[in-house]
């Protein structure tokens, strides 16, 4: 059945873009006034938003808030607390030679932006750009994932709650929506999702030179060296990679082990997943499911690919993949290959360090990079690959820190965003020289006759 693409999309944009032009989301105080009543609006949403993820993803409640609504609503309080200052115009210094000069640089927004999101953590993933959006003093067109109905539901009634349709609006729909908003022009094109569908997105965005923000994924490598606390690192490894079912873009996609420290983080991983989930994780409360059966589908053929050593339960019914360890996964296997996304992890061990980071360098710029081990080891390692975060002796927690920038590199992304880096990333850093009028210094102009002092200042 073709999908129907809003029949008012052209009007919409327009009356946003009419909306810009009057300065309706320029004020900081106005920005600061809807970001506030955003948070009032969230919370007096929680429980439906709960809910509408349980329905979506099967997420229980507690993960909702730990990975979706709590991020949100600290990215609020952040921008609230910060955002006088952001936007105060900064002064810049002026080389000698351009005096009496002065320099400053501002901060303005970019215009009509666009941000799609996908559907692993629909809720956060649309609503933390949104908040740099109105933070920078842009209108926004919100495009979510299809594949989350009920939240997209719960997130359409917010935002026409808190925010006039001149100032932003939500489109629902799939490919064909998608489609038709990059057949528009935009000021800023903010994109999550893989990167294939990344290279469509800039690919629409070169024909009219719009700019883009692209959060991708990616393979994120996780080492145990040899120095690892065997223990706590099967823990929090066992966490990262469950979170949301593996659903996550930073979650350790592949781990590369000492081989002397593999049977105990095997056993320590298992023992670590069977106390968050019980003997049969599809009965706990904690774990949720692939978003769709073609999801369920791609995953469920990897555990072809390699050895299981634990786990390997499916129920295609129930769009359930339990928490799987493997081994014996050739290199040039889909699964070593691809971002798994989904709740499968392979295990490769080595006897030197150097052959994890050229496996790691042989891959993509990775969007995540975990080390455990001793810190001094790990920093030294990080001069030797790239990628867009890390974590030393932890998992995805770098993502919940407003003061860090999150975003990816190469193939995983470019541009980043959260706190501060929201602000910059949705705003135009405008340049701005003031030359006084009661001076002219006569430098510059031709015939030169003060050229030698020109020569001293320049060279």
């Amino acid at each position: 059945m073709s999908e129907v693409v809003d029949p008012r999309m052209d009007e919409k944009l327009e009356s946003l873009r009419a909306g810009f032009q009057k300065g309706i989301s320029r004020p900081v105080e106005e920005r600061i006034r809807l970001l506030k009543k955003l948070k009032t609006v969230i919370l007096q949403h929680e429980a439906q938003i709960a809910e509408a993820l349980f329905k979506d993803l099967r997420k229980s409640a507690q993960e909702a808030l730990i990975t979706e609504t709590g991020l949100v609503i600290k990215e609020i309080d952040n921008h609230v607390s910060h955002l006088k200052k952001w936007a105060r115009p900064k002064r810049a210094r002026t080389p000698l030679y351009l005096l009496p000069s002065s320099s400053y640089l501002k901060h303005e927004p970019m215009g009509v932006v666009l941000i799609v999101a996908p559907w692993n953590y629909p809720f956060q993933l649309l609503m933390n750009p949104l908040i740099g959006a109105i933070s920078a003093g842009n209108c926004a067109v919100l495009k979510p994932s299809e594949f989350c109905i009920h939240t997209n539901q719960v997130m359409d009634s917010i935002v026409r709650q808190v925010f006039e349709q001149d100032h932003v609006t939500l489109f629902h729909g799939g490919k064909q929506t998608n489609q038709a908003l990059l057949a528009h022009r935009f000021d800023l094109i903010f994109f999550t999702g893989s990167p294939r569908l990344g290279k469509i997105v800039m690919k629409a965005a070169a024909e009219t030179l719009t700019p883009v923000v692209l959060e991708l994924g990616g393979k994120s490598p996780c080492i145990v060296d040899q120095s690892a606390k065997v223990d706590l690192a099967a823990k929090r490894i066992a966490w990262g990679k469950m979170v949301n079912l593996g659903q996550t873009c930073i979650a350790p996609d592949y781990l590369l082990v000492h081989e002397d420290l593999k049977d105990n983080l095997v056993s320590g991983i298992i023992t670590y997943w069977k106390e968050f989930f019980g003997e049969d994780g599809q009965q706990s409360e904690f774990l949720p499911r692939m978003v769709t059966t073609a999801a369920f589908d791609r995953v469920s053929e990897y555990l072809s690919q390699g050895k299981i050593i634990y786990g390997g339960k499916t129920d295609r019914d129930d769009q359930y993949i339990s928490p799987t360890l493997m081994e014996d996964v050739s290199p040039d296997s889909p699964i070593m290959q691809d971002e798994i996304f989904g709740p499968i992890l392979p295990i490769i061990t080595f006897k030197n360090i150097d052959e994890a980071i050229d496996l790691i360098n042989s891959k993509e710029k990775p969007l995540a990079y975990y080390y455990f081990g001793e810190t001094g080891k790990g920093r030294e390692l990080l001069e030797q690959n790239t990628s867009g975060g890390v974590c030393i002796n932890d998992t995805l927690i770098h993502i919940s820190n407003h003061a860090l920038p999150f975003g990816g590199v190469g193939n995983s992304g470019t541009g980043r965003y959260h706190g501060r880096y929201s602000f910059e990333a949705f705003s135009n850093a405008r340049s701005i020289m003031k030359s006084p009028t009661w001076i002219d210094m006569p430098f510059r102009y031709p015939p030169f006759k003060y050229f030698n002092i020109v020569r001293k200042l320049l060279t």
